[in-house]
């Protein structure tokens, strides 16, 4: 009983001992303990930080695109068509000399308001991709119904006019020969592309397409 009672009295001892003195006695167990354990160390990131931590996400660009090629009136008219995005030093013009284009057309009509009630019939017809001639003294008032490098690609365009019900339109040569204009865009965002072929809508038979490497953009 006696070794039993100085058992218990000296396990007392050792534990009063390492409670009090234990940082002492062991201080690596009770840094390490202060390591694992330390709420000084623990931050919230607000959400401010966390945009400001996560990479930015790359717009996909197109390095150039060129719209035409426009004869001298359309080239006026694509002008005004591309002012207001004010593109500044990232427009250009590519000019080229082409052979006759083609175009279907209906003729001058002797007035803006006829050409209008002729475009009005051609909406109700179903068909969009018109324009007013203005520029041009000899077509001023013909409505364009597209310009085309082919003869047979105008031919086609006609026959799907007259399948809508369309009947005076007509093919012939929209330029004998001359320079066209392609309207080059350098470091073109995904919006901008858009907004450019909605624009490419408005002239019917023009085109939007990546620029060829050789050609170089005229300053």
């Amino acid at each position: 009983m006696r070794t039993l009672f100085l058992l218990l009295l000296l396990a007392n001892v050792v534990f009063f001992a390492y409670g009090r003195y234990g940082d002492v006695l062991f201080p690596g167990e009770s840094q390490l303990l202060q390591q694992q354990i330390n709420p000084e160390a623990i931050k919230v990131l607000a959400s401010a930080q966390l945009a400001k931590a996560a990479p930015a996400k790359r717009v996909p660009t197109v390095a150039c695109l060129e719209w035409g090629a426009f004869p001298g009136g359309d080239t006026e008219r694509a002008e005004r068509m591309l002012a207001p995005l004010a593109l500044g030093a990232k427009l250009a013009q590519r000019r080229v000399d082409e052979t006759a284009t083609w175009w279907v057309y209906m003729p001058p009509q002797g007035s803006r308001q006829a050409a209008t009630v002729k475009t009005n019939e051609l909406k109700r017809l179903g068909v969009e991709d018109y324009f007013i001639v203005q520029e041009d003294p000899k077509f001023r008032f013909a409505v364009s119904l597209g310009i085309f490098r082919t003869q047979d690609a105008a031919n086609g365009r006609l026959e799907q006019l007259r399948a809508k019900g369309v009947r005076t339109a007509q093919v012939g040569v929209r330029d004998s020969q001359g320079q066209r204009i392609w309207f080059q865009v350098r470091d073109v965002p995904e919006a901008l592309a858009a907004k450019l072929n909605e624009l490419k809508q408005g002239i019917p038979g023009s085109e939007l397409k990546e620029c060829a490497a050789e050609e170089k953009m005229n300053q």
